[in-house]
């Protein structure tokens, strides 16, 4: 019997509102087994729990932050080196963030702070976390700002920048939007499914979006959206290829835009994701601006 192979394996780690949460998700967007907040000292038991057998997770991502015990957090080289034995070579992605933007999303979001239980002003909350996580962003493989990008722009970094394959195979990220808030300014392709029925004017169909059952059936029987996608996935069968032949490029995002970007449009980045899937495209993603 072959032995199962040791499976890759990511930790996602950072200052609370420096963006973890978002790249965790897109880790999960693209095939990996994904846990939040686990305790660091249970890390080699976790890896031991769900690398055994056939059916083995092949890329796990596993998000640590500052909700760990503090004096965990300082033997995290160790718990590191206990993983090591166990067949992986774990890369630590560190996020960051300036204090004024970590103020600024707090105060958008009205969210508490991870450490708000101690009573500690904001901005002392955030100075204590720096320190409780700087093991980690010492030992950090990479270390990421995030002041500058917003949520969008982190899942293509996260896309484009970590693809952790050996075969360097191109990302592929499908995006849904709406017209009236732009077009997405990374897009490769643009594709308008504005000229589509549109379920919005179905009372029953107009709370739902295009992940829901109603909606793709209701789209599953337009011709016109037949026609739509057949075409559309012969360009891209036609393009992709080639694309993904040249070794300067590393991804490639495939944007459809509709009026509210909540019914077509995510229609079509959902079942275009899934023929790529079902094409052998290893590293796919989705993202629906308006929904997500």
């Amino acid at each position: 019997m072959n032995a199962v192979a040791a499976p890759m394996l990511v930790i996602v780690s950072g200052l609370s509102g420096s963006g973890k949460s978002v790249a965790l998700r897109t880790f999960e967007d693209l095939g990996y087994y994904c846990v939040d907040n686990l305790p660091i000292e249970m890390l080699p038991q976790f890896v031991r729990s769900v690398s055994s057998g056939e059916d083995a997770p092949p890329k796990l991502a596993v998000g640590i932050d500052v909700r760990n015990r503090g004096g965990e957090l300082a033997k995290v080289s160790g718990w590191l080196s206990a993983v090591g034995e166990l067949g992986l070579d774990p890369r630590l992605i560190f996020f960051e963030c300036r204090d004024e933007v970590l103020l600024r999303r707090y105060a958008d979001t009205r969210r508490r702070h991870p450490l708000s239980h101690l009573g500690l002003p904001l901005a002392e909350a955030i100075d204590r976390e720096r320190d409780l996580l700087r093991p980690l962003r010492q030992i950090a493989d990479r270390v990421i700002d995030t002041s500058d990008l917003n949520v969008h722009q982190l899942r293509r970094h996260v896309i484009t920048e970590f693809e952790m394959g050996d075969d360097k195979k191109l990302s592929l990220l499908f995006e849904s939007f709406a017209y009236r808030h732009g077009v997405p300014a990374d897009a490769d392709f643009v594709f308008d499914a504005r000229a589509l029925p549109n379920p919005h004017w179905d009372a029953v169909l107009r709370p739902l979006s295009g992940r829901d059952a109603g909606v793709r059936d209701y789209l599953d029987r337009q011709a016109d959206v037949e026609t739509f996608f057949g075409q559309v996935s012969q360009f891209l069968d036609t393009w992709l290829p080639r694309m993904n032949a040249d070794t300067t490029r590393s991804y490639v995002t495939v944007a459809f835009g509709c009026t509210g970007g909540r019914h077509r449009s995510v229609y079509l980045a959902e079942r275009m994701a899934a023929r790529a899937r079902a094409n052998g495209w290893d590293e796919v993603a989705v993202h629906h601006r308006e929904l997500d």
